[in-house]
Order: structure tokens, then C-alpha cells, then sequence
């Protein structure tokens, strides 16, 4: 048999320039997310050079030549940095800056380090920065709330369900609901922190790097907590983004909630609240509107955060070690933790400068007959009925006085008697002035002293305790932010002085 000659495959890099559709839809996607990344980069290449340095892998006059035009390149604006798509990737443009300002030297920077590596330091480095700034500001919306709660604690409404009156609450009760979802959060994004400032740092793509024994370094030059232990790991990882993504989901959609409800309480028909001037926007046609803008504002947030995570998590449904993955992460995450950052912030202002109408609630509140749950349970325990029969009888005489127009608070025994004989055959005898403390909301509400109930001594407790977790998250969040900018000042100076050729 004549054997079949197959050609070789052909390994290593094009000899040819990457085609123009691939500038296109490819690099130019990553490029213009290279002002975000623009920091982290600058912080990811100085501290691999002073590593190399520290192992004595790069020649003194090289590491110096190096930090001076990294040094330059952390003080160019990022739109000032010549980044272009047709040499591919920021790294690439970044590279060709660099040999185009000091020749050969530029080429130490590859030494012992893949360009992925660099973008994943660089995204860690934004991602830490963002995540704590959305941290304070999912604290101070919680502790806003809670402020704002406590004024309103005493301001009585029908509180509901399904946009139905359900039971005799306050306003303060109802508000202080939106804090505790806040506070969790805000500690899982410090959870998530605690994973995202973990470096990536000598990983070396996949096995990690026979010139970087100890990793540590790096991670101790930029400021992160500790390592991503395994190499694969720590280059292709993604749940971390997932984490941080979610969360970010989980208090807009937090917020959106009382956004929706106090866009409806904003209406005329309602009248419960009004937001600030400054809050709301005019129609250009209907000079009668006032529009609560920010709020549409908030709901329409959390739909596009929504959209990012459906987004990221369908990226990431791959293969493992795909830069798929994380190419499309660049500027996604960090856009969509920023972007929650301001919407919290609007909402918190909303929180702050909120006007409560509280007669027009009470006004409600009289109307309806969110009293029935208590009536069938003082029927029940006054009259050894069971809860059923109780509710049925309630039922009747609610049936009976909305038809007739009569109020809640103006149900009498004597509508009660000739419910039960309707429905269970007897009268209840009961006492007409018992009748009206049991109808009583104010009364009804003070009962509601227990834990997490909605008696004004009950939400005080709980606003003192929600209040001290939002202050204490907020210093956290805080510290982290601080002990960043620190770990980066220490890094810079130290760059300055080996370039200076002061280096120790």
C-alpha cells in the first residue's frame, strides 16, 4: 500500500497580522475597556518588575530603565495611553509602548509572567477598590433607613400584602424592613472582599512559575491578603466575579422593591409620600406632573444588573482555562458594581429627603379593616370558639358593615351578636368598650412588642442594633479602602527609588 502523506500541523505564532474582523469585534472590545484596567496594570507590571528584582532576575540598569517608563505610564491619563486594537490586547499596546521608549529592557517584563496574568492582577485590583465602595454605600443606605425609621416610628398605616390592607402597622416598621436585606449585603460583599483581594500573582498561566518560588511577594507588594493557592485557580477562576456580581443583584433588587412601592405611594390615589424636589422630574407637556424620576431610576437598575450576571454566567458556562471567560468580565463587572454604587447612593438620598404624609394614612387606616386578624383572635380567646369559627364570624360582620359603609373602628357588639348567630347560632355577649379597644389600631399596634414587632419600642431596638452593624460594616469597608491606598503608596515609592537607582 502507497502510504497517504498528511501535512504537518504548523505550531507557534502567525508570521500574519491578525485580520481586520478580529481587530474589530475582538481586540477593540477589550481595548476600550484598557481605561478601566489603565491602574491595575501599572500596579500589576511595577510590582512584578521590583519582584524580578528581588530575585535578582533582572539586571539593576534594566529594572530602573523599567520602573521609570512604568512610573510615566502611571501618571498618563488613560486616554492620553496610546492603547490601539490593531496590535491586539492593552497588554500588547502597552508592550509596544514600552520597547518604542527604552529598547530591549521592555522584554524583562514577560520574564516568568503570562499578559492574562497581568489583566487578572489589574481586574482584582479595580474589583477591590469597587466592591468596598459598594460595601459603604449598601451601609450607609441600611443605616439611612434605619434613621429614617426611627422618625417615622410612631406615623400609623395600613401595612399590606398584594396591595391589599393586611394589618395596622407604622410607617417606621414597614421602612425598617429594607435595612436587614441591606446589612446582609453589605456583608456578604465584604465576604466577597475577602476572595477578591487574594492574588492571582505568579501563577504562571496554568502550573505556576519556576522563577517565582515564593508568591507571596508580589501578593505583599500590592497590597492583597494572601494567595490563590492553586495556579489553575487563581488564572481561570470565576465565582468570585459570580459572587460579587449576585450580590450586587441582591441589593438593587432590594432597593427596587421600596422603589416600587413608594412610586405607587407617590400617586395621587395613595398619597402617602412625596419624594424631594430634587428627586422627581417635571413633564414638559403636563404641568400638573411631578414624576418620581429617581425612583424609575432604582427598578431600572436592578433590570440592567439583572442582565449583566444572566449575561457573565452564560460567558462562563465554558470549558475550563478559556479567556472568554474573563475577557468579557473586564469592563462588565466592574461597570455593574459601579453602576450599583450610584444607584444605591440615589436611593439613599431618596430614603433621606422622603416626606410621609401621615394623615392621609391614618385617614386610610380608619377607612379600612385591617383590625379583623385581632377582632377574630380576641373572639376566640374571649368566647372559646375556635379560630376558624372565629374567622368566619369576623368575616360576616366585615361583609356586613363594608356594605353598609361602616368603618372598622365603628364595628359594634351588636354587629358581632348577629354575625354569630348567623354563623355559629348563638350571640357573644361581648363588651362594647373591649370592642373598641380591640379595633383601636394604635392599640392593636402596641401589642406588637415583641421581637421584631412593630410596637415604637420594637422598631427602637431594632434600629439601635441595625444602626450599630450598618456604622461597624461602613468602618470595614472603610479600612480596607485605606489599607489599599496605602499598599499602593508603599509600592510607588518604593518603584521611585529603584528607578532614582536609590534602591536598596
Amino acid at each position: 500500500m502507497t502510504a497517504v502523506n498528511s501535512a504537518r500541523r504548523v505550531e507557534g505564532p502567525s508570521k500574519d497580522g491578525p485580520a481586520q474582523q478580529l481587530i474589530d469585534a475582538g481586540f477593540a472590545w477589550e481595548i476600550a475597556d484598557a481605561p478601566l484596567l489603565h491602574h491595575g496594570l501599572n500596579m500589576a507590571d511595577i510590582a512584578h518588575v521590583l519582584d524580578l528584582r528581588h530575585r535578582r532576575i533582572i539586571p539593576e540598569r534594566a529594572a530602573a530603565s523599567l520602573l521609570g517608563v512604568l512610573l510615566d505610564t502611571h501618571q498618563t491619563k488613560p486616554e492620553d495611553f496610546p492603547y490601539d486594537a490593531a496590535y491586539g490586547e492593552p497588554y500588547n499596546s502597552r508592550e509596544r509602548h514600552f520597547v518604542a521608549t527604552i529598547g530591549d529592557d521592555a522584554g524583562w517584563l514577560h520574564a516568568g509572567r503570562p499578559r492574562r496574568e497581568a489583566a487578572r492582577v489589574a481586574l482584582r485590583i479595580l474589583l477591590r477598590g469597587l466592591t468596598a465602595r459598594l460595601a459603604v454605600g449598601a451601609s450607609e443606605f441600611a443605616a439611612t433607613t434605619c434613621r429614617t425609621a426611627a422618625k417615622y416610628r410612631e406615623v400609623y398605616m395600613p401595612d399590606q400584602t398584594y396591595l391589599q390592607q393586611a394589618q395596622p402597622s407604622t410607617f417606621g416598621h414597614y421602612l425598617l424592613g429594607f435595612a436587614p436585606p441591606a446589612i446582609r449585603d453589605c456583608e456578604r460583599l465584604l465576604d466577597a472582599l475577602s476572595q477578591l483581594n487574594t492574588s492571582p500573582g505568579g501563577a504562571g498561566c496554568v502550573n505556576g512559575s519556576r522563577l517565582l518560588a515564593d508568591r507571596r511577594v508580589i501578593a505583599d507588594l500590592l497590597g492583597f491578603d494572601d494567595v490563590i493557592t492553586h495556579t489553575r485557580d487563581a488564572m481561570w477562576q470565576t465565582d468570585t466575579f459570580v459572587d460579587v456580581l449576585s450580590t450586587s443583584v441582591s441589593l438593587l433588587s432590594n432597593q427596587s422593591k421600596l422603589a416600587e412601592d413608594l412610586e405607587i405611594w407617590s400617586s395621587q390615589e395613595f398619597d402617602y409620600v412625596d419624594l424631594a424636589g430634587p428627586y422627581t422630574r417635571a413633564s414638559v407637556l403636563m404641568p400638573q406632573k411631578r414624576n418620581p424620576y429617581a425612583l424609575s431610576i432604582v427598578r431600572g437598575g436592578g433590570g440592567v444588573l439583572i442582565g449583566r450576571l444572566t449575561g457573565f454566567l452564560a460567558v462562563v458556562k465554558s470549558p475550563s482555562a478559556r479567556s472568554d471567560n474573563l475577557i468579557f468580565a473586564y469592563g462588565e463587572i466592574p461597570k455593574a458594581v459601579e453602576f450599583a454604587t450610584r444607584i444605591t447612593a440615589l436611593m439613599e438620598g431618596v430614603v433621606d429627603t422622603l416626606s410621609v404624609n401621615e394623615a392621609r394614612m391614618w385617614e386610610r387606616l380608619e377607612e379600612g379593616y385591617t383590625q379583623a386578624t385581632d377582632l377574630a383572635e380576641f373572639v376566640m380567646l374571649r368566647c372559646g370558639l375556635d379560630y376558624r369559627a372565629a374567622y368566619l364570624v369576623v368575616g360576616e360582620v366585615v361583609r356586613d358593615a363594608s356594605g353598609r359603609g361602616v368603618r372598622g373602628v365603628d364595628i359594634t357588639s351588636e354587629d358581632l351578636d348577629r354575625a354569630a348567630t348567623s354563623v355559629v347560632g348563638r350571640t357573644l355577649g361581648l363588651d362594647a368598650e373591649e370592642i373598641r379597644t380591640v379595633l383601636d389600631p394604635r392599640a392593636i399596634v402596641a401589642t406588637r412588642s415583641a421581637l421584631g414587632g412593630a410596637a415604637p419600642e420594637a422598631v427602637d431596638a431594632m434600629t439601635e442594633e441595625y444602626l450599630a452593624r450598618s456604622v461597624d460594616l461602613g468602618y470595614r469597608a472603610n479600612h480596607a479602602l485605606e489599607k489599599y491606598a496605602a499598599a499602593e503608596a508603599r509600592l510607588l515609592a518604593e518603584a521611585e527609588q529603584v528607578a532614582a537607582g536609590r534602591g536598596a
